[in-house]
């Protein structure tokens, strides 16, 4: 584990050389989930810097995982948008995951949108619907902020009172409505993975209170919320894991169901965008 000055030093080295190659400075941050690499359609590019440049940055080894960092402008708002992300059953550590988020901090981001392909529990739910982020459970085993804490960036025990802010949540609710999208509302279940979850699991998780299930998310939303970043986040429901309903799931039926409602996501992020 790296000291605070080691973690500081390798966050200035990594905004150093983001900021020798673009200007813009960010007020929004995005991160693109599986098979959701197209979001960035809409974004009208100002320049784009590959992960395995930046010093210290991890690299994303997932298909359908791209591994850049882009810049630009989204409804008139500065935006940096991570396409592709780091988990932790690639080998990367909790503090890996959670360097993209501080860097993106320094670079300027007050606000953050996450975006995943999750398996739906909820038996309301069905492949292809959107899912508004209410709330996590946390069944990874660890936490970003395990280790010294660096008061410059936030509490040593911060409290998760609005972590998906309501005021996000509000904003999300109105666009759907307006773009005559229905919306889901649940709560994300984050576990490491990379298998998918058995029966009995998901009987569990559902008697937990979870709606959702994903690989990612979790810790990069604790990290964000310790450096007061304002967080909204959606699951596209890819597939059903009902205990009692099973069926085969491949990676490639996760990318092909999360593709189809991408357009759909798109438009409600950059409705959200506009009105943040």
């Amino acid at each position: 584990m790296h000291s605070i000055q080691e973690v500081q030093n390798h966050i200035k080295e990594a905004v150093g050389y983001i900021k020798k190659q673009i200007t813009l400075k960010p007020k929004i941050g995005i991160i693109l989930g599986t098979g959701l690499g197209s979001l960035v359609d809409g974004i009208e590019l100002g320049g784009t810097v590959d992960y395995d440049k930046i010093p210290h940055f991890p690299v994303s080894t997932v298909e359908s995982h791209a591994g850049k960092l882009l810049f630009g402008h989204l409804k008139g708002k500065p935006v940096v948008c991570m396409q592709g992300r780091f988990h932790y059953y690639e080998g990367y550590s909790f503090q890996q995951i959670a360097f993209p988020i501080r860097v993106m901090k320094r670079l300027g981001i007050e606000s953050l949108i996450v975006s995943n392909a999750a398996g739906g529990m909820n038996p309301n739910f069905k492949p292809g619907d959107i899912m508004l982020i209410k709330d996590h459970i946390n069944f990874f085993p660890g936490n970003p902020l395990i280790g010294p804490n660096d008061d410059s960036m936030g509490d040593r025990f911060p409290d998760m009172y609005d972590l998906y802010y309501c005021g996000y949540q509000q904003t999300a609710k109105a666009v759907a409505l307006a773009q005559g999208l229905p919306l889901q509302v649940g709560v994300y279940v984050g576990l490491t993975g990379p298998c998918l979850e058995t029966a009995a699991e998901y009987r569990m998780l559902r008697g937990f209170g979870a709606d959702a299930v994903g690989m990612s998310t979790v810790p990069e939303v604790i990290a964000a919320h310790h450096l007061k970043i304002k967080i909204l986040a959606f699951s596209i429901i890819t597939d059903m894991g009902l205990a009692d309903n099973m069926h085969p799931c491949s990676l490639e039926d996760v990318i092909g169901a999360a593709s189809k409602t991408e357009p759909k996501l798109r438009e409600l992020i950059a409705g959200c965008v506009e009105r943040m």
